[in-house]
């Protein structure tokens, strides 16, 4: 049972990763991610996760540094953008990344989306990253069982994460069962399916059982799914809110109930499916 913000996953390879953390996607570069982060941390998350494309790499940098917290206590993870996919070029745009974030060494670095044609080369790329020590675990975003297997065919280093689409409307069962049995870690994006399930009336009776808002169940379910859960806000109370799920847990009949809401729908692109 995950009992507070600082607890953690160990991954694979024995890097602890925070159960939950701030994602910053859509959120904007200068005061408003700066504002954002920093909040976070005041409010005692370590884990922050963004990404070259979001472009607010240098906010988050900033918050960083201005946060008071000791490097090493804090959990950063960017992604590698499509266009930069490739051995070379990925290697590059990790350079760029950890000088925007002014940092010396991440502490994940995914491979955005399953670039056909490329994502072998890029994790390649990751795993020299990964054994040069300048990152201290190395994963995927997006990617389905079958991009998986082919990454695994020829891997020297197993992914550690998997960051997915993940909420009550998509809850990615096979997927999920497959990383537990490759022991790579399920992370979820867009937990609250982009606010399309705060109305949503199952929730909102569960809600009301543990006086918890839907926000609040939903990242629980996270978490008792063994899911790592990173919601974005750039709102203070809500951020603090979010994080305020440490002190309760969903009995067995509940989790059935959300579990029961999947309809295997997407807010955003399909992995099998996407042109950018």
């Amino acid at each position: 049972m995950v009992k507070s913000l600082t607890d953690c996953t160990t991954l694979h390879n024995g890097v602890e990763m925070p159960w939950f953390g701030l994602g910053v996607f859509k959120v904007e570069e200068g005061q408003e991610v700066v504002d954002s982060v920093k909040a976070a941390i005041k409010a005692g998350y370590r884990s922050i996760d963004t990404a070259a494309i979001y472009g607010n790499e240098e906010g988050v940098g900033q918050a960083i540094k201005e946060s008071g917290v000791a490097r090493e206590d804090l959990f950063i993870t960017t992604k590698v953008w499509n266009a930069d996919q490739g051995y070379e070029s990925t290697l590059q745009a990790f350079e760029t990344s950890l000088q925007k974030l002014g940092l010396e060494y991440l502490d994940l670095y995914l491979v955005h989306w399953p670039v056909k044609g490329k994502y072998k080369e890029t994790w390649k790329a990751l795993e020299k990253l990964y054994k040069d020590g300048r990152v201290r675990a190395i994963g995927v975003s997006n990617f389905q069982v079958h991009h998986l297997e082919d990454v695994l065919e020829d891997a020297e280093v197993k992914p550690m994460v998997n960051q997915v689409e993940y909420h009550p409307r998509l809850t990615q069962t096979e997927l999920q069962v497959f990383c537990k049995e490759q022991g790579i870690q399920l992370e979820a994006w867009s937990p609250l399916m982009q606010g399309e399930l705060l109305d949503n009336a199952t929730l909102q009776e569960i809600g009301e059982k543990y006086n918890k808002s839907v926000a609040q169940v939903i990242l629980r379910w996270d978490l008792q799914n063994e899911v790592v859960t990173i919601p974005k806000s750039i709102k203070e109370h809500r951020i603090v809110e979010n994080a305020t799920i440490f002190d309760f847990e969903l009995a067995q009949e509940d989790m059935d109930k959300i579990n029961a809401l999947n309809e295997d729908r997407r807010v955003g692109p399909d992995p099998d499916n996407f042109d950018f």
